[in-house]
């Protein structure tokens, strides 16, 4: 999968696609559908499946970090993008110029000439252009008279509720891990780069694998019994874990972190990628007295866990 980043990276190769439009943060199981569609359609009129997105969020440019917490970092949405059969993710940064576009710029700047777009799907609710003035009437007007279709997205609902980004955030707000995988289609997962911490886990005998959340407000904090993935000589390996996500009031520490003791391993992962798998949440952050109390509160955690992953 290709990556464009901006308008200005386009190149003739990046042309003649089917695309949709949005942010898709979490790449849950209506955003699938709709990238299943897609997929379809390219197939059939023989161009590329091209996903338009945009960094910051829209929600975060207008309501910085009021905006609601992200599912899935840039990275990893773009791996699920990648899993999804996407051919090339258009990642446009959202300020003032491309807030102020008129609806028309903002059709033939990126759709017709920009991206040359043969069919496009969005939700039947999408605003853009300046003053938000542009809808999915004028979408269509747009598509008439440059020749791509314009298609709303389907509902998709689980148990008769509608799939949606903020219903996942909402039972990952209330831990409820296992509605959130059905959403998703698979687990809550973060993925990161294991960089160098302050090694305290290693003094109380838990090593943890630290990994930046690259997020500005977390969708979970707490402690969570959790699975780690490894490359391990060119496959994955999973190992169970605890893991904590937040940050460390024991230590006054206020930078959120992902924090991630593997059971059983024995290796070094700086360096090296790292995906979590969220199971269950174990209990919340606290702060402890001691680093005595937090070292019997992580060995309690790590038996919790067992428990948890061997079920």
């Amino acid at each position: 999968m290709q990556l464009i980043r901006g308008l200005h990276n386009i190149r003739p190769e990046h042309r003649a696609c089917v695309a949709t439009i949005g942010n898709f943060d979490g790449v849950h199981l209506g955003h699938r559908t709709i990238l299943e569609t897609l997929r379809q359609q390219a197939f059939d009129l023989g161009v590329r499946v091209c996903v338009i997105t945009f960094e910051p969020q829209p929600r975060e440019f207008f309501q910085g970090h009021k905006a609601p917490a992200r599912l899935t970092s840039l990275r990893e949405k773009l791996s699920l993008l990648d899993d999804c059969g996407v051919d090339q993710v258009l990642c446009l940064p959202f300020g003032s110029k491309l807030q102020n576009m008129t609806p028309d710029e903002f059709v033939m700047d990126i759709l017709v000439q920009g991206l040359d777009v043969r069919y496009l799907i969005v939700g039947d609710d999408f605003r853009y252009g300046l003053n938000r003035a542009g809808d999915f009437f004028h979408l269509r007007s747009m598509g008439d008279r440059h020749g791509f279709e314009v298609c709303d997205t389907r509902t998709v609902t689980h148990d008769q509720n509608r799939i949606s980004s903020t219903k996942v955030r909402d039972l990952l707000a209330n831990a409820d891990l296992k509605g959130a995988a059905h959403l998703l289609g698979r687990p809550f997962a973060m993925f990161g780069r294991v960089i160098k911490g302050q090694q305290l886990g290693r003094t109380l005998g838990f090593p943890t694998a630290n990994i930046r959340v690259c997020r500005n407000r977390l969708p979970v904090q707490g402690v969570f019994a959790v699975r780690g993935w490894v490359e391990s000589h060119g496959s994955l390996k999973s190992y169970d874990g605890v893991a904590n996500l937040g940050t460390r009031p024991t230590i006054d520490a206020t930078t959120a972190l992902l924090e991630v003791h593997l059971l059983d391993f024995k290796g070094d992962l700086y360096g090296q990628t790292l995906r979590v798998e969220f199971v269950e949440k174990i209990r919340d952050a606290q702060k402890f007295e001691s680093l005595e109390a937090l070292q019997a509160a992580i060995s309690n955690d790590v038996t919790t866990a067992r428990g948890i992953l061997t079920d």
